[in-house]
């Protein structure tokens, strides 16, 4: 199972630039700080203002370059590696390389299609709220996993989990969709990770602390 309001879009045009899923966000607290500055004194008007920008700057979705090249991996997700690891899929019951992205709300929250491929299946599980920068946040807190398979067979599932803040996983795709790679797919609302498991003979192109940008950067490297 997807949840989602929305399709994904594809390549850098045409793009939201401010993902559509904060625009009723935006328009409240652009009311908000509005009416704090005509009613409200200097301070509550000010903080009114910097709660706008925070939510603009959390929602912001700018477009990215997509690298070319046989069997990359694209990092789904805007922030920092926090795992990568030897350990089961339990969506595909299989042992694989997992690594794991971290994103505060200062990141930028669209997901991204990591490969080219047909997504071949899509499971939500209803969970907890626990930090996404531990590691028990992959198998305990609400997740949405989508299976990805590319034109050479190879499977990828990327997991989207929420975080402490984050309560709602949006997914736009369903299995029998082809999504290339850096095509948006996904969001997840103030905090969260994206957890990818990879064959385990695929190559990591990140370390553990990196930070990292969706779409532009090198997840890995899968074999021939």
């Amino acid at each position: 199972m997807c949840i989602g309001v929305a399709p994904p879009t594809k390549g850098p045009w045409p793009h939201p630039i401010i993902a559509r899923e904060g625009w009723p966000f935006l328009a409240g607290a652009f009311l908000l700080a509005v009416l704090a500055s005509a009613w409200a004194g200097f301070l509550l008007a000010g903080l009114a203002w910097l709660v706008f920008v925070f939510v603009l700057q959390f929602f912001r979705d700018p477009a990215r370059p997509v690298p070319e090249g046989a069997g990359i991996v694209l990092v789904p997700a805007d922030g920092r590696v926090v795992a990568v690891e030897k350990t089961r899929d339990p969506w595909l019951d299989r042992d694989a390389l997992k690594i794991s992205v971290f994103m505060n709300v200062f990141n930028v929250h669209s997901n991204r299609s990591p490969v080219d491929g047909e997504v071949r299946g899509c499971w939500y599980n209803p969970g907890k709220f626990v930090n996404a920068d531990l590691d028990k946040a992959s198998t305990e807190n609400e997740r949405n996993a989508v299976h990805l398979r590319t034109d050479a067979g190879q499977d990828i599932t990327c997991v989207q989990v929420a975080g402490l803040i984050a309560r709602r996983i949006l997914c736009y795709v369903e299995p029998g969709a082809r999504l290339t790679r850096g095509q948006r797919y996904g969001f997840i609302r103030f905090g969260s990770r994206v957890d990818v498991y990879l064959p385990l003979d695929a190559k990591p192109r990140v370390a553990l602390g990196d930070r990292v940008h969706a779409s532009q950067d090198v997840l890995a490297e899968l074999p021939a």
